[in-house]
């Protein structure tokens, strides 16, 4: 992480073919976020929709180039820590992921909470910490959301982290649902 300049610790993307496990999370999750995926484009104003099953969204990513996956797992030791980014690896973007928290917070490790911010038009941003255990997942958006307002809808830019890792050693695993270039 820290010759890219996204902070300090370690991830490891998997290669196809994808452990079993991973692999059929990463398909029965899609097709129950599909409606939300395309609700939130629908009232941003985006034409792009995503098709029902994972595997033709998939098609479509690998027809432009896409085609290396992207679930990946992560590491972070004590002084380690991921500045706020997002997900973002080619031009078809699925717009949520998971976390799962793979080790105990107290128990394992302490500070690395994940941390959100959402970028609003006009305001200050604002970050959200979100407490996880081990084996919670939380699912969020990988670059935008939408927000209703008083005039209609509005989009959000949302970037997430990992606060410093003050002591011990934490593990999570990452589901992007995209491919990438």
């Amino acid at each position: 992480m820290v010759r890219h300049g996204f902070g300090r610790g370690e991830y490891r993307y998997f290669s196809y073919p994808l452990p079993s496990l991973i692999g059929s999370a990463r398909t029965a999750l899609y097709p129950r976020l599909v409606p939300i995926a395309n609700g939130w484009y629908e009232r941003i104003g985006n034409a792009v929709r995503f098709p029902k099953s994972h595997a033709d969204f998939l098609e479509r990513c690998h027809a432009a180039g896409q085609t290396k996956p992207t679930p990946l797992l992560l590491e972070y030791r004590q002084g380690d820590y991921n500045c706020l980014h997002q997900d973002l690896y080619g031009d078809h973007v699925f717009p949520l992921q998971v976390a799962v928290l793979l080790s105990e917070p107290g128990a394992d490790f302490t500070g690395g909470e994940l941390v959100l911010t959402e970028q609003r038009p006009r305001m200050q941003s604002r970050a959200t910490v979100v407490p996880l255990g081990k084996g919670d997942g939380v699912l969020f958006a990988v670059n935008a959301r939408p927000q209703r307002g008083a005039k209609g809808d509005y989009r959000i830019t949302m970037r997430h982290g990992v606060s410093a890792i003050r002591s011990g050693l934490r593990h999570t695993l990452g589901l992007i649902f995209h491919d990438a270039a």
